[in-house]
C-alpha cells in the first residue's frame, strides 16, 4: 500500500533541548511551539513484498546517514503494524536542510504519517506524536495543528504534543531571514547530548516550567509584546548553553548577529518584531500582521539575506492525494 504526507516544521517559541532519555528521546523539558505554513515536506511511502531494500531518496539524493534515521522510524511502524515488507521513501523539502530550520521535524512528522497509512494503522493524533518523536524529538511537534505544547513526560506514553490553540487563533507571522543554506557543522542531535557540560543548564531547567506557564498566558491573551521579549530571551539563553557548552557549540554567523542587532535598532525606531533562532543560522522574525511589509521593505535591503520566507501558523501532518512515485 502507498501514502503521501505533508508536514510543516515547527518554531519552538519555549525550546526543547536536552533529553532525559537518548532511545525514547523523552526531554529535558516541555516546549511551546507554532507549525509554520511555508516550511514543508513532502514524502511517500509504499511498502511492497516485491522491493528487496528499503529505499529512501530525500530532494532526489541518496545519503547513507539519512536512510539509517529513515528505515529505523520504518522499524517503528513495522513492528507496530506486524508487517515485513520492505519500503520506498520519497521526501522533498520546499526549504534547505541542516540549516537550522527544522527539516527533521516536517520530515519525520510527515514519514511517520505516510508509513504508518501505508502500512495499514490508524493511529490517533497522540499515538502519532508519540512515535514521531521517537523519530525526532521536535516532530512530535508538527503532528497537531497550530500552536503546540510538547509535554514533558518520564514516560514514552506521557510525552506527546497536543494543540493548544488552532491556526486561525492569533494571525502573528514568522518570517524566516536566510543568511547561508550552508550545513550546520554539529546537528541538533549530537548538540544536544553536551547539554550537561554546560554549568547553566541546571539554572535553566530550574526555571523552565515557569517560563512555559508565563508564555501560555501570554498566549492566550495575545500579548504580543510580553511574548515577543520572552521568545527573544529564550533564544539567547538556549544559544548561551550552547556557548558555555563543551566543547561550545557556535551556530551563528557574522550575518545572524547582523541581523539580531538590526532587529534591536528597528524594534527601538518602533518596528516591533523580535527574533528567535534554533540551532542553526537562520533567524525566524515574528511579528504581526500589519508589520509585514514595512519588515520586509527593510529585509530586502540587507545583501546577506539569501531567501526571505513568510510563514503564517499551520495545520499540522496530513495525509494528501498527489504522491510523489
Amino acid at each position: 500500500m502507498k501514502a503521501t504526507a505533508a508536514a510543516p516544521s515547527n518554531i519552538a517559541f519555549i525550546k526543547y533541548w536536552g533529553k532525559k532519555d537518548e532511545k525514547l528521546r523523552l526531554p529535558e523539558n516541555g516546549s511551546i511551539s507554532m507549525n509554520l505554513s511555508n516550511l514543508t515536506t513532502r514524502t511517500t511511502v509504499e511498502f511492497n513484498s516485491k522491493f528487496k531494500k528499503d529505499l529512501v531518496v530525500i530532494d532526489d539524493f541518496i545519503d547513507n546517514k539519512e536512510s539509517s534515521r529513515v528505515i529505523k522510524q520504518l522499524d517503528l511502524i513495522r513492528k507496530k503494524a506486524n508487517i515485513f515488507h520492505k519500503a520506498k521513501v520519497v521526501s522533498k523539502n520546499n526549504f534547505p536542510k541542516g540549516t537550522g530550520l527544522s527539516s527533521s521535524a516536517s520530515g519525520i512528522a510527515a514519514l511517520t504519517l505516510a508509513a504508518s497509512k501505508a502500512a495499514g494503522l490508524n493511529l490517533s493524533e497522540k499515538e502519532l506524536s508519540i512515535l514521531a518523536r521517537q523519530g525526532s524529538g521536535s516532530a512530535c511537534r508538527s503532528i497537531p495543528d497550530g500552536f503546540v505544547e510538547w509535554l514533558d513526560g518520564n514516560t514514552s506514553e506521557s510525552s506527546y504534543s497536543l494543540s493548544l490553540y488552532p491556526p486561525s487563533y492569533w494571525p502573528i507571522v514568522d518570517i524566516v531571514a536566510v543568511v547561508s543554506k550552508r550545513k550546520k557543522d554539529t546537528s541538533s542531535s549530537d548538540g544536544q547530548k553536551l547539554t550537561s557540560t554546560s554549568p547553566f543548564f541546571p539554572e535553566r531547567l530550574s526555571r523552565i516550567k515557569e517560563k512555559i506557564s508565563h508564555l501560555k498566558k501570554f498566549l492566550k491573551n495575545k500579548n504580543f509584546t510580553e511574548f515577543g521579549q520572552m521568545i527573544e530571551e529564550e533564544a539567547l539563553e538556549l544559544h548561551a548553553i550552547m556557548l558555555t557548552s563543551k566543547p561550545a557549540l557556535i551556530y551563528w554567523l557574522p550575518e545572524t548577529v547582523k541581523l539580531m542587532k538590526a532587529v534591536k535598532k528597528w524594534r527601538n525606531d518602533g518596528l516591533e518584531v523580535y527574533f528567535t533562532i534554533n540551532t542553526g543560522q537562520d533567524i525566524h522574525l515574528i511579528l504581526e500582521e500589519k508589520n509585514i511589509k514595512q519588515l520586509i521593505n527593510k529585509l530586502e535591503k540587507i545583501k546577506e539575506i539569501k531567501n526571505i520566507i513568510i510563514n503564517r501558523p499551520s495545520f499540522g501532518a496530513r495525509l494528501i492525494d498527489k504522491h510523489l512515485f
